[in-house]
Order: C-alpha cells, then structure tokens, then sequence
C-alpha cells in the first residue's frame, strides 16, 4: 500500500457541473483512491474521451534555410560514428515536452554527412526513409545492397534491416530521415543492434538489386509472390514520380478525372507485393499543386509531416498560417484542418501515421465546410 503523500497519483475534487459534491467524506474516498493507485474515471473522463481529438503536438514550420547552416556547422564539430551513430538532428514539436518527435508517433530529422565519411552500419525495429530534397552523392547500403540517393528519390527501409550511409564525393550532402520512432518508444517495442563501422561495399552501381527486381511497373518476379510487409523496393526515383504527377495534370487538361481535386495532382508510393503501404506504420505521398490551385480544409484522423520539395505556396493548419518554400518542414496534428493555395507551383512530400489507425479502424477525414 502507498501513502498519499508518496502516491504518484493526485485527485481533486472539484465543483464543477456533474461532479459529486465537495464534502470531507469525498475527499477522504479519494486520499484513499490515491494511496491504492486508483484513479475514477469521472474526473478525468473528459481529457481521456473527449468529443473530438485533441492532439498534444503542435502546428509547427521548421525553415530549411535555418536547418541546412546548422546541419552544415554540425559537420564541422561533431563526429559520426558508434555513440552517436548519425548526425541526425530531430525536428522537436514545442507541444511535445521537449522530446526528440515530431508528432505523437512520427520522427523527422535532417541528416547530414560530410565527403568520405561512413555512417556506420546498425539495424532497428523502426521503419525508416530518407528522402532527398536537394544534392546526391550518398549511398545507402541495405543489407549490402547499394541504392544511390539523387534529389527527389524516396528511399524506404523497413524495420530490422542492415544499413549504413556513405558518401563518395567530394561534397557534403543532407537530407531527411522519417521513422516511427515516437510510436515504438511509446509502445515500448524497440529492439536495436550495432553492425559493422563501415558499410559493406563502396560499389556505386546505376541501379541497386532491389530496384532491378522490382522496380519494374505492373511487372512482379515469379520467385517473390508472397506478399512482404513492407516494399522490398529500396528506392523510388524522382523521375518516375515527376511523371506521374505530370500525366495527372495533362489529363485533368484533356477532361479526364485524374486528380485528387482541381489543380491537384497527388501519388501514394506503395509497396509491389500488396500494392498498400510501403510500410506498416508509415504512409508516403508527393503532392503537386498546379498555379493558382487551392484545396478544401481537410481534417484527418493522425498525425502528418510535410516537406517542400519546390515551389512556394500558403499553408494554414488550425489556426496558424504560413508561407512555405523550398525544403521547409511543417507539422500537421491529428485532426486539425490543412488548407493549402499556390499561385506559382507547389511540390509537397508528405508522410504519416495513417496505417496505424486504419488497421485500428479508427481513422476518419473530413472536409471542412467553406
């Protein structure tokens, strides 16, 4: 039995519309509440049930053109190596406690890797991607296959798999890493393992195994038909991308229903064996808005986080608004309005947490009326 003054727990008794009236008896009911760790709903079923979710996260803008000279100054005075494992530096939510997370359940950092160095090779249960705004020159090797990254590309890597990164120019090269870090940390379902300081091969080939065995649309190998729970594709190229979003438009011209919406041309990178998902936990997208497009306020049930891959463009989330460029990253919480408008072009990357609440069967979207 703990005593009330060592109880973690602290209950208050209040006079508020439909609580029980203040009286010493109450209060002694509830001293003792606390001392046997017990909690009544009554009092807090408010914060845990409300009508409507309230998110903890923020609706926060992080510049690129501020991130990128502190990656850059982080090159020239910290190392990368065992103990810190990358130069990574997370994008930290101001409603989140000061924790390294961009929302509830998603981690996004920019990584930074100086000319000749190797970001050693370890492997976790967290699902990861990089994706490449701007340069190339870096390597990735999964498992020791080589994927080259090139602004654009979208290189996923699921859970539990061997990779390092290593840099063969004579250039400094950044980018941003997704992973559910917050989610697994949360859920307390994390494993992690130390492998070799430097990646396996310093071969660059124009295209790694993953991407000649399944990079191939509509095609799939006789020898892997049994669907994997994440894509076996290691990166997926700008070009093909730029293209899709491309012909989206040009047959939205031509009269033919192409587009997510007006203007709005939108691809959801998916995984070839399930054609869901690239990973479990995490949903990928790129979103190209035409000139002079706006779309509607959604609200969607989990959290995301955007990038400017080009163009400029107006974003409000809730009620916070701003204008956006190239690399910048902004944060949109659970179930709180997106409303976006461009009048010269705009190019998002987005990623989020929806698998997770569609396997829950607990997301919804909604469009705000005008």
């Amino acid at each position: 039995m703990t005593t009330a003054s060592e109880s973690p727990v602290t209950i208050t008794a209040s006079d508020a519309e439909n609580q029980p009236e203040r009286t010493p008896e109450l209060e002694a009911l509830y001293r003792g509440f606390e001392s046997e760790l017990l909690i009544p709903l009554w009092t807090e079923i408010g914060d845990l049930m409300p009508p409507a979710p309230r998110s903890k996260a923020s609706a926060h803008l992080w510049r690129w053109n501020t991130l990128l000279p502190m990656a850059e100054r982080a090159g020239e005075l910290v190392p990368v190596g065992r103990g810190g494992e990358r130069r990574a530096i997370a994008l930290a939510n101001p409603g989140l406690a000061g924790r390294p997370f961009a929302t509830p359940t998603l981690w996004a950092a920019i990584q930074y890797l100086n000319p000749g160095e190797d970001a050693p090779v370890h492997r976790h249960t967290q699902n990861a991607f990089r994706f490449v705004v701007e340069g190339e020159g870096v390597w990735t090797v999964v498992n020791g296959d080589p994927v080259a990254m090139r602004r654009g590309d979208f290189l996923p890597q699921a859970g539990w798999n061997w990779h390092g990164h290593h840099n063969n120019t004579d250039r400094p090269m950044a980018w941003i890493d997704g992973l559910d870090i917050p989610f697994q940390y949360f859920g307390e379902s994390t494993f992690f393992e130390f492998g070799p300081d430097e990646v396996e091969t310093r071969e660059a080939p124009e295209k790694s195994r993953s991407e000649r065995l399944w990079a191939h649309p509509g095609l799939r190998p006789l020898t892997h038909l049994t669907p994997a729970p994440a894509t076996p594709l290691l990166a997926y190229r700008w070009e093909y991308t730029d293209r899709a979003l491309s012909d989206q438009l040009a047959l939205e011209a031509e009269g033919y229903p192409a587009t997510a919406g007006p203007g709005h041309a939108a691809v959801r990178y998916t995984n070839p064996t399930t054609g869901g998902d690239v990973m479990p936990t995490i949903r990928t997208e790129f979103h190209r808005l035409a000139r002079d497009t706006e779309t509607a306020a959604v609200r969607e049930v989990g959290s995301s986080v955007y990038q400017v891959f080009e163009g400029s463009g107006q974003v409000s989330v809730g009620d916070v608004s701003w204008t956006v460029e190239r690399g910048d990253l902004f944060v949109v919480p659970s179930w709180q309005p997106l409303h976006l408008s461009t009048e010269h072009g705009l190019d998002l990357f987005r990623f989020s947490d929806t698998p997770i609440f569609e396997r829950l069967d607990q997301h919804r979207v909604q469009e705000d009326p005008k």
